[in-house]
């Protein structure tokens, strides 16, 4: 939900001007009538102009589903499927995005924007390598394949904005959990 408020400023800035792409392994697109209702899971729902019609109104536009992708997509709950495949968003699963990065940028170059706002969920890394993201999602991009990625879009595009979501510190909260209380980490006089 990050990239909600400064993605549908950049779109009332830009209007087709620009386009996204949203970079993870789930699509975003739940809406109040789907069974999970983390409002995480409906950013691209609001900026696509779908769902609450209250979120909706505090935003000041929102995108043609037409500009907006996206990449390492491979995970999602079933009552969500119709608005994967139904509201006009293309999807780039990885191995659409595993060898090259050709195939997104034909997308970008088919919207006919030159500014692109790009979020990067890093759950959309494969667990296997590491698991960055609140969830633990096999399956995903290596970070090579990411970095890559995003790299080729900035050769590509004006990227005038870029979030990046869900990073979940596992190790750092469970360090934490072990120094709790020792001598000078305490904070204890």
């Amino acid at each position: 939900a990050v990239s909600v408020a400064p993605f549908a400023w950049l779109a009332n800035k830009y209007d087709d001007d620009l386009a996204m792409i949203w970079i993870d392994s789930h699509p975003d697109v739940d809406t109040p009538d789907t069974g999970y209702d983390g409002y995480h899971a409906m950013a691209v729902t609001a900026l696509v102009g779908k769902g609450d019609a209250e979120v909706l109104a505090h935003l000041p536009a929102h995108f043609d589903p037409a500009r907006v992708a996206w990449a390492g997509l491979h995970e999602w709950e079933p009552d969500c499927a119709p608005h994967v495949t139904g509201w006009g968003v293309t999807a780039f699963g990885p191995d659409d995005l595993r060898e090259n990065s050709d195939a997104l940028l034909d997308w970008f170059k088919g919207t006919g924007a030159s500014r692109l706002a790009i979020h990067f969920d890093v759950d959309t890394i494969d667990a296997r390598e590491v698991a960055f993201g609140l969830g633990r999602v096999p399956g995903g991009l290596s970070a090579g394949e990411v970095h890559r990625l995003i790299t080729d879009l900035g050769r590509a595009a004006d990227v005038v904005g870029l979030t990046v979501a869900e990073f979940y510190p596992r190790e750092l909260l469970a360090l934490g959990a072990v120094l709790a209380g020792l001598p000078l980490v305490s904070g204890a006089e």
